[in-house]
């Protein structure tokens, strides 16, 4: 089972984002193997002198994922996963963790006895090997006749695998930030796209839009043995009437189902209402594909993490996971 997001190089991308560092926790067991990549934060409220830790999974879609077992052992080996990694948190100090699970994978019900799952969305993709022509058969009629009329109006593509610089791409994807007045969170800085291409080069996938020899929308992805995980994209103004959002994703599937891909995941809306601008906006290029998105949360340690709660006037029960984070995440 390959994706990006298991990969060390790509959880080291956000190891400053997240303040942590990346780690790979593998169980072997004679029922299988649990491939498990997390980032391990310290926690800033050291107790008794000792710096205790949790784990986030890497921006995107992660958590543990079963690669060997016989069919039916599933739950057996979650369970021997669940005590070896009990013991591996006592051991390195770690309270508790927070999981988004795959949403393509579907790992999350294969640990559902072990973490407290939560289903926080659905996503969406465009299924390129289940139909001969994926943008007839997942693209909605409205967004075919955009990109036919772009096309015909003179908008072109081009595609790079490896980019040599993302500097166009920065100015374009941020001057889209500004005018969505997007959160903070989405304003990656240079360093991170430096480590996108240092250690992520080739799996970038980069899409051009032009009109006129000028390009008018670009994005971000990234692929992986077969799946295409879009990840960054940017837009100008002036040429919202040449649809270039639509013909990014169009050129996307043409040089994906070219290429051997099996899917494009476009990911989720920014709620988990049905009505989300941005869901409804990707179900445009997957009529027939949807996935179930999942978080899980997990107490490792219940006695430190009750007295972090003390130490920063939380609760157990605060909607807020891990419940201590609440406040500095708020204000960060």
């Amino acid at each position: 089972m390959k994706d990006l997001f298991y990969e060390q190089d790509y959880g080291r991308l956000y190891e400053k984002i997240e303040n942590g560092t990346c780690e790979l926790f593998e169980f072997n067991h004679r029922l299988g193997k649990v491939h498990h990549l997390f980032i391990k934060r310290p926690i800033p409220e050291p107790i008794s002198g000792a710096t205790y830790y949790d784990l986030v999974t890497p921006y995107g879609y992660g958590g543990p994922v079963i690669t060997e077992v016989e069919p039916g052992d599933e739950k057996k080996l979650a369970q021997k996963f669940e005590e070896a990694f009990q013991k591996y948190c006592f051991e390195h100090r770690i309270v508790s963790e927070f999981v988004r699970f795959h949403p393509v994978f579907s790992n999350a019900l294969d640990f559902e006895e072990c973490y407290e799952i939560i289903h926080r969305r659905k996503t969406t993709g465009t299924n390129l090997s289940a139909f001969e022509d994926p943008v007839q058969k997942e693209f909605s009629k409205s967004t075919r006749r955009n990109i036919r009329k772009a096309l015909e109006a003179g908008v072109t593509f081009r595609i790079t695998v490896n980019p040599e610089s993302l500097k166009n791409f920065k100015e374009i994807y941020y001057h889209t930030m500004e005018r969505n007045k997007a959160e903070a969170i989405y304003y990656f800085d240079d360093d991170y796209f430096d480590n996108c291409l240092s250690l992520l080069g080739e799996n970038i996938v980069f899409t051009e839009v032009l009109y006129e020899d000028q390009i008018i929308g670009m994005g971000l992805s990234f692929f992986y043995g077969d799946r295409i995980h879009t990840h960054l994209s940017g837009t100008l103004d002036d040429f919202h009437h040449l649809s270039p959002a639509y013909v990014l994703q169009y050129a996307l599937t043409v040089w994906g189902k070219e290429n051997g891909m099996s899917l494009i995941h476009d990911g989720g809306g920014r709620t988990a209402s049905p009505d989300d601008k941005l869901f409804k906006f990707k179900k445009q290029f997957g009529k027939n594909t949807e996935f179930d998105y999942y978080i899980g949360h997990k107490i490792w340690n219940k006695e430190i993490y009750h007295q972090l709660c003390e130490l920063t006037n939380t609760t157990l029960n605060d909607a807020f996971f891990p419940a201590y984070r609440a406040k500095v995440e708020v204000e960060a």
